[in-house]
């Protein structure tokens, strides 16, 4: 998905092996009377969460022999329960699972879904959502992610604070960003708040939300590739100079100053405190209801010019366990999830529906797409599902702290560089997957 990236704990074997052979109890699996699906998911109390529930309600009462087990799990150690699960056999039928380079990681005991769901049921669901949970980033070879909705990592900004403010254009690069904050500032806000309040990330926020678009500010899409391969080093001047200008956002007085140890920015920026933030559409709804037409979207100007691309993906679904006894119930649960009236409840709860022809009554939902199907601007991928998750978990370690300017920007390179040389050359190659 975006956040809590955990390195696995269990061997490639293991996990392979975890995948392979028959599952116990498979044939009984198949028949007609009564059978329960656990669903295992890591959501707390986003409205992803809210979304899942919903739909396992609705896909009991239309049938009525399968009930449906939402567990929730704990964020922090997700991953390692699941893998523990997989070896002993007896874990959930179907699980949350996290797309990118994490589907590729986990799929020794995932359930590859070509021929489970129909076809007619894959080709409704977000073509650009398939691929990036499929084998070499492939839809044709099969997906092993039914992905829940399409989210943005995106910026948010109250129109009454910017107004109060002076301030009567959204930045788009980083000079006008600086002037916006020194001017809102001024006026007793906090220009753009950080901190890991809302979301189990951990003592400090999490940084690769701000990562992608400083990487959407050096680099194309097609370039990224050249991030996981180690062709561009984290050490680059780029990259370099891409988090000098960050790291003055807080220097200069337009973040909060306690921006490692702060767990209340949801709460600053719902009451007007704080104007911008920095977030994901899970919380969308949360904004709306609080902020009413006062909220917006916008991209985060990380860039010396203006930014032409948006984190627009899918960055989580269900997947089945290659052990579940229960695959037919558990295929129609997931071709459930492409129906129309599944997009309807996760429209229903806040999210944007990645089925094709449906569309997202949040107003500001609806302002994140337009930002590609009008604007003209490129979707990119979640950054830290495309770069590999020692990677990830070493930035999330180190960066915070360079913003708060206890850390040097080198030391934090260079243990993301060192991480990134220490892998495998089959996990940094010149292609994904």
């Amino acid at each position: 998905m975006r956040r809590w990236k955990i390195a696995a704990g269990i061997t490639a074997a293991a996990l392979l092996a975890a995948g392979c052979g028959s599952s116990s109890g498979s044939g009984g699996g198949n028949g007609n009377g009564p059978v329960t699906l656990t669903i295992w998911e890591n959501y707390g109390t986003e409205q992803n969460a809210t979304a899942l529930d919903n739909l396992a309600k609705a896909f009991h009462k239309l049938h009525p022999n399968i009930t449906v087990n939402v567990v929730s799990q704990p964020a922090s150690n997700y991953f390692a329960l699941l893998q523990a699960k997989a070896i002993s056999r007896n874990g959930p039928d179907l699980a949350v699972m996290w797309t990118g380079l994490f589907t590729l990681q986990y799929k020794g005991f995932l359930q590859n879904l070509k021929g489970l769901v129909p076809a007619s049921a894959l080709a409704r669901v977000d073509p650009n959502a398939l691929k990036w949970t499929s084998n070499g980033f492939n839809a044709a070879n099969g997906p092993y992610v039914i992905p829940l909705e399409n989210q943005f990592y995106i910026g948010f900004y109250n129109k009454a604070d910017f107004a109060k403010a002076g301030v009567t254009s959204v930045p788009t690069d980083w000079s006008q960003l600086y002037a916006a904050c020194t001017k809102l500032k001024k006026a007793g806000f906090t220009p753009l708040v950080y901190g890991n309040g809302g979301q189990p990330l951990g003592a400090t926020f999490y940084p690769w939300y701000d990562m992608s678009y400083m990487m959407i500010g050096a680099y194309s899409v097609s370039q990224w590739q050249g991030l996981y391969s180690g062709s561009i080093p984290w050490t680059s001047p780029t990259i370099t100079a891409q988090l000098t200008d960050w790291v003055k956002l807080h220097s200069s007085g337009c973040t909060n100053p306690d921006v490692v140890t702060n767990t209340n920015n949801l709460g600053q920026f719902e009451s007007g405190k704080a104007a911008m933030m920095v977030d994901g559409t899970w919380d969308t709804a949360k904004f709306t209801s609080a902020l009413g037409n006062k909220v917006a979207a916008f991209v985060p100007p990380y860039s010396n010019t203006p930014i032409k691309g948006v984190v627009d993906f899918a960055g989580d679904g269900l997947s089945m366990m290659s052990y579940s006894p229960h695959k037919k119930q558990a295929a129609e649960f997931l071709t459930f999830m492409t129906t129309d009236q599944a997009a309807a409840i996760i429209n229903a709860a806040g999210l944007i529906p990645a089925i094709v022809g449906t569309s997202t009554s949040n107003p500001v939902n609806q302002q994140m797409l337009d930002f590609v199907s009008k604007d003209g601007m490129t979707a990119y991928p979640m950054l830290d599902n495309m770069v590999q998750g020692n990677v990830v978990n070493i930035g999330s370690k180190f960066l915070p702290s360079v913003l708060g300017g206890s850390e040097s920007i080198t030391k934090a390179e260079q243990a993301m560089q060192t991480t990134l040389q220490q892998l495998p050359a089959s996990q940094r190659g010149n292609t994904f997957p």
